[in-house]
């Protein structure tokens, strides 16, 4: 089998119709990587009761069919597993093209999406109007980004990832917004505390594990009731002026690139991997 250039390999991913898509070398790899991510989700249904994330190929964030046409071939092979829509969260990074993706996944199709690689107000304003499901706002990597970029030191209180978050929920609430916010990647408990309340909280083993030891007691920072009393007022973002609050938003943008190429080369890691056995 020939390997694709790097120009080839880092291009989006072309849409195939699933009837052909095992025609070809590339539409064995493409359904062996998609067939793998099912597999292991699959696994993981098995041990927990609730829904698991399965991502969409990271080449397609600014591909809206792209990224629709792929997740709902993700969510067929998950019901050829036997496992029904409702037990899979179709994750797609939060551009616009990714956010639009979703909505008509949840509207059209009953697919739920979880938006990840969310770090500014107008990325989440965005995902609740388009009614998504939930969205995964990142609060250790927004940290990470102001510690290099200000070389301060910030306690819990005053982390920007945590701010962050903390006004997304209290947005959210305020409005009567059903999308479901769970912070993701903390750099330490202080954070997790500051954030007690929150909808959902996704938390590493050591840091479960320095909660699970901690004598502390943890008093909610956010509800439903405290953020309903709050002066926030409703905005909106179209196409443009989503495009313009995200530009002007240096963290936002440069952490959303940069975690789409990330993403994107884990996914070229995988595939020369299953490309491999294939071959073979």
């Amino acid at each position: 089998m020939a390997r694709p250039t790097p120009r080839e390999r880092l291009a989006p991913a072309r849409r195939r119709l699933p009837a052909a898509i095992r025609t070809t070398p590339e539409g064995q790899l493409e359904h062996a990587f998609d067939k793998l991510l099912v597999n292991f989700g699959v696994e993981i249904l098995k041990i927990v009761p609730g829904r698991v994330s399965t991502e969409v190929d990271a080449r397609l964030s600014f591909d809206m069919q792209g990224s629709i046409d792929k997740a709902r071939r993700i969510i067929a092979l998950y019901q050829e597993a036997g496992v029904h829509k409702d037990r899979v969260l179709i994750k797609l990074a939060s551009t616009w093209e990714g956010i639009q993706a979703a909505k008509i996944l949840e509207a059209e199709y009953g697919i739920h999406c979880n938006l990840t690689l969310l770090f500014s107000f107008a990325q989440a304003v965005a995902c609740a109007e388009a009614k998504v499901t939930l969205i995964s706002p990142f609060v250790g990597r927004i940290l990470d980004w102001y510690k290099k970029s200000t070389g301060k030191t910030y306690t819990s209180v005053d982390d920007p990832g945590v701010l962050s978050v903390q006004s997304i929920y209290n947005y959210y609430k305020r409005h009567g917004y059903n999308t479901i916010v769970m912070g993701a990647s903390f750099r330490n408990t202080g954070e997790i505390e500051e954030l007690t309340g929150c909808d959902f909280l996704t938390i590493s083993p050591g840091l479960l594990e320095e909660l699970e030891n901690s004598t502390k007691a943890l008093a909610p920072r956010l509800s439903v009731a405290s953020a309903a009393v709050l002066d926030i007022p409703k905005v909106s973002f179209d196409e443009k002026t989503f495009r313009w609050a995200l530009n002007e938003d240096a963290m936002a943008t440069e952490k959303l690139s940069e975690g789409i190429r990330n993403f994107a080369k884990d996914g070229l890691k995988l595939e020369d991997m299953l490309r491999a056995k294939i071959a073979a």
